[in-house]
């Protein structure tokens, strides 16, 4: 018969062999997380800001979608659109600087701020015939579509 008093003990629990109890793991992740938080500390800082989320809607008329998408602080000239025949792709970017002529001043601010949103359209549109407004913030699009989808018929129905 084979002697088996060397041979190392089983683990009878779901820890792992090497460690002898739940806070030696405890303290093992501990120690991993703060080696790593030390390590990524020393790159450098890429402040990157993020984009405001805009409010938008789209709307089935039956022969056309409009899409409604607050940009607040937007010009005219600073909206670029982008349309497929099932697509619309909204993107708008504004910059501001104060200007001051002082050259001590202790307080100098700028402004940026950007959109994006990128919308599927279950229907093939007209790109040519597309119609975008930009009324008091908020951006109105028309969005003709190729083969106007009929509006159902609605039946009330009674709750019991």
């Amino acid at each position: 018969m084979a002697e088996t008093k060397n041979l190392p003990k089983k683990s009878a629990g779901i820890a792992p062999f090497w460690a002898s109890s739940w806070i030696d793991i405890d303290r093992s992740i501990e120690n991993l997380r703060k080696d790593m938080e030390k390590t990524f500390s020393s790159f450098p800082s890429t402040h990157m800001s993020k984009m405001p989320h805009t409010s938008c809607d789209v709307i089935d008329e039956g022969n056309q979608f409009r899409v409604k998408i607050d940009v607040p602080g937007i010009k005219k000239n600073e909206v670029k659109l982008n349309v497929t025949d099932n697509s619309l792709e909204v993107s708008a970017e504004h910059k501001a600087e104060a200007e001051e002529k002082k050259k001590n001043y202790l307080h100098k601010e700028r402004s940026q701020v950007s959109y994006y949103r990128s919308l599927p359209l279950s229907e093939k549109i007209i790109a040519s015939k597309v119609i975008a407004k930009l009324t008091d913030g908020v951006l109105d699009i028309t969005l003709p579509k190729s083969k106007p989808t009929e509006t159902q018929k609605k039946k009330s129905i009674s709750v019991q």
